[in-house]
């Protein structure tokens, strides 16, 4: 059996590793094990995450309570994002003061903010494992649900205080002048795609529903007329076939538009506009409240915009639906 150390292909043997980025994988015995391991963070994410690049690059004009403070970060980033001011001081043995002038230091407006983008690179590298291990599924089922809740309406919150409207309008001009549409979305973000590509069919003609793990995807996108405008949705742990979409394209010199739950997310990069609904706790398998909550509210501002022309489209489709009998309750009488 083969397996990856640093990079490179190796034997199986009891005594090696297999390092991934934050966490390492020792295989022995057919039992797996996860480990963190110091020399992955440090080597292969610092190269990676602009968070961790700028703690480490910064250790040399810190304090040396800034440096202990940057060094345990570095070492516990999975730990650390679920900790507050107060508690992260007293695990490195600082006070509340020095940790407040460290997250000042990296140009970071506050402490939310820093952890929100601590927490969004750590998101992206859990496994699902890992994901069952922080979830406390050992909960009594109220409280589960209680606590469930309390997230997503707290997550709601967070979209509330951040959303960028001027994105948001920007995006909605787009919409509402591009003749060619196309929605992209893969595993759980394909739903959301599917939610935005449906309602928009109600609204406007022209518009395409892509599944990114179909590689068919790149034929439709490589015949599109030029600028056409193509909406990618992508959620942590952003599969690879979407950030191959995402560079084609850019190539292509089509309009690109990311709905994304993080700014970590790596398809940021290639668009256009960016609409981020963060999220401030690890999902086990995904959140999608945050996104389809923009997804609803995009979509009820173009149909502001679009008036009368969205009607006269409305019109077509309930008469056709009238026709060939499509929903329940169109043919009883009132």
């Amino acid at each position: 059996m083969y397996f990856i150390i640093d990079g490179k292909y190796g034997r199986k043997d009891a005594n090696f590793c297999l390092q991934i980025d934050i966490f390492a994988i020792i295989l022995y015995h057919c039992n797996i094990y996860f480990i963190y391991t110091k020399e992955g963070m440090m080597a292969g994410d610092t190269e990676k995450h602009p968070i961790l690049e700028k703690i480490a690059s910064s250790r040399d004009t810190l304090t040396p309570k800034g440096r202990i403070l940057g060094n345990y970060i570095l070492d516990n980033p999975h730990k650390v994002i679920f900790m507050t001011i107060k508690e992260l001081s007293s695990a490195c043995g600082v006070s509340e003061a020095t940790v407040v002038r460290f997250v000042s230091q990296l140009d970071y407006s506050g402490y939310g903010p820093f952890i929100q983008d601590l927490r969004d690179m750590v998101d992206t590298r859990l496994t699902l494992l890992d994901r069952m291990d922080i979830t406390n599924l050992d909960r009594p089922g109220a409280d589960r649900l209680r606590r469930v809740i309390n997230e997503e309406i707290d997550n709601l919150k967070s979209l509330f205080e951040a959303v960028d409207l001027e994105t948001a309008g920007r995006i909605v001009r787009l919409l509402n002048e591009s003749t060619n549409i196309y929605v992209i979305g893969s595993r759980l973000s394909y739903t959301l795609a599917y939610y935005m590509g449906w309602s928009l069919t109600k609204l406007t003609a022209d518009v395409r529903i892509l599944k990114g793990s179909d590689r068919t995807s790149i034929d439709w996108l490589t015949i599109a007329p030029e600028n056409s405008l193509v909406i990618i949705f992508a959620t942590t742990r952003y599969p690879n076939e979407l950030i191959r979409i995402g560079k084609l394209v850019r190539r292509l010199n089509h309009i690109l538009v990311v709905f994304t739950d993080s700014n970590a997310c790596p398809l940021n990069q290639f668009a256009n506009e960016v609409l981020i609904a963060p999220s401030r706790f690890i999902p086990l398998i995904g959140s999608p409240t945050t996104l389809s909550c923009l997804v609803n509210y995009i979509v009820q501002e173009l149909a502001g915009t679009k008036g009368q022309i969205a009607k006269r489209h409305q019109a077509k489709l309930e008469q056709s639906y009238w026709e060939h009998d499509i929903l329940f309750g169109l043919h009883l009488d009132p």
